[in-house]
């Protein structure tokens, strides 16, 4: 009688359609390369590597002296939603109250629940192509439909008022915004905002999604601006979402918020009920700590941060076959391979693409960067300059001997 062979669960259309993070899986093979004992230098990760500031972790150590370790409410607590209340009002002069404020496991669970409460199938979202690659899969689960609107490098990968007028059809429901991108570093002003709340006013089924994530690490002098703040018109129809994650190096407190109109709010919560329940409570009062406390240090680190964009950025020009667009904000580069395909390796490989790009620079630079299709536009790769200057010079010393190789 033959040993028997467990059966394999039976997996939904739903998880078949959608793929693993792309950086999260770049990241898990520099990883299990570091395990076997390679020196992988990894740019895949959009994670700060400094540490979370002192008052935020004493801030979490009293909450838990004060035993504040129980069920919070669904989508946060009054304490937390009034700090981003205030926020949002000292910052970006926006008015909400604590019903139109929703607290989620990190801003992306806060964008998964939006999509998930107001998209059916058949629905479409339009996203600015390079955009995060968790958008489309987001969207693919709840039965909706990506329409990526290219960007050019030579408009600033901006997405431009006559794209976004062409793109809207009947079935449009949301524009998704993220400024500073990911992962091209672009940033909205003012005007480029108010051109786009322009086309916005005349499709009033479309609801705006701006995802400002990375509001604080900006490298110009501009003031940061967001949609519902630069055309109040569109605030009864935009959720604002951010969180303490880039600003504050919070990644792994898993804390992000938006914040909109109550009836979208109370719809969220409803399917937040249903699935994680409340975000962390101690993570919820470092939070509060973050948004409340002194902001220095997030100048400080954001000096930091131009500092490496720039070095970065230097010496990826310097590269034969790469080309690099400065970015305004966020903490990544993402130069164009377009004079690496069609190119051979010592190893025989013909480049065709830039997901072959990215595999080369892994399995034979020990360097880990995310390919460019994943972000909806190629050729291109995109590099984390989260990580000391040490590291970038020596990972992109690596990718010049690499590009040295190329025939």
């Amino acid at each position: 009688m033959s040993p028997s062979v467990p059966l394999q669960p039976l997996l939904s259309a739903r998880a078949r359609s959608i793929k693993q993070s792309p950086s999260n899986y770049a990241n898990q093979l520099a990883t299990e390369m570091k395990a076997r004992g390679r020196d992988v230098i990894s740019f895949a990760i959009g994670e700060p590597d400094f540490p979370t500031p002192e008052h935020v972790k004493a801030a979490a150590t009293e909450a838990l002296r004060r035993d504040q370790t129980h069920y919070t409410t669904v989508d946060g607590i009054a304490d937390l939603k009034r700090a981003v209340c205030d926020k949002l009002r000292r910052e970006n002069s926006l008015e909400y109250s604590s019903a139109q404020v929703s607290i989620g496991a990190g801003a992306k669970q806060v964008i998964y629940n939006a999509l998930q409460a107001t998209l059916d199938p058949g629905d479409e979202i339009v996203v600015p192509a390079p955009f995060y690659a968790s958008y489309e899969d987001m969207a693919l689960l709840a039965g909706a439909r990506t329409i990526g609107l290219p960007c050019l490098e030579e408009h600033g990968f901006k997405l431009q008022p006559e794209q976004l007028d062409r793109a809207i059809g009947a079935r449009t429901r949301w524009l998704l915004l993220n400024s500073p991108n990911n992962p091209s570093g672009a940033t909205y002003n003012r005007d480029e905002l108010r051109a786009l709340a322009d086309v916005l006013l005349h499709h009033e089924h479309v609801w705006v999604l701006t995802d400002d994530i990375y509001e604080h690490l900006r490298y110009d002098a501009t003031r940061f601006a967001t949609i519902a703040e630069v055309e109040p018109r569109l605030y009864e129809r935009t959720l604002t979402v951010n969180g303490v994650s880039k600003a504050y190096a919070m990644t792994g407190w898993r804390i992000g918020y938006g914040a909109g109109p109550k009836h979208l709010i109370d719809a969220m919560r409803k399917l937040q009920s249903q699935s994680t329940s409340n975000p962390n409570s101690i993570a919820q009062m470092a939070a509060i700590a973050a948004l409340d406390g002194p902001q220095q240090i997030v100048a400080e680190r954001t000096a930091i941060f131009r500092a490496r964009r720039d070095r970065i950025v230097e010496l990826l020009r310097r590269i034969p076959g790469l080309s690099c667009r400065t970015p305004e904000g966020a903490f990544y580069a993402y130069p164009s391979c377009a004079g690496w395909i069609g190119k051979r390796t010592p190893q025989g490989k013909i480049l065709a693409s830039d997901a072959d790009v990215a595999l080369h620079l892994l399995e034979h630079a020990e360097v880990a960067v995310v390919q460019g299709e994943a972000y909806g536009v190629s050729p291109h790769v995109r590099l984390s300059y989260a990580t000391s200057m040490e590291r970038i010079e020596e990972g992109v010393a690596r990718i010049a001997r690499a590009a040295a190789q190329l025939r």
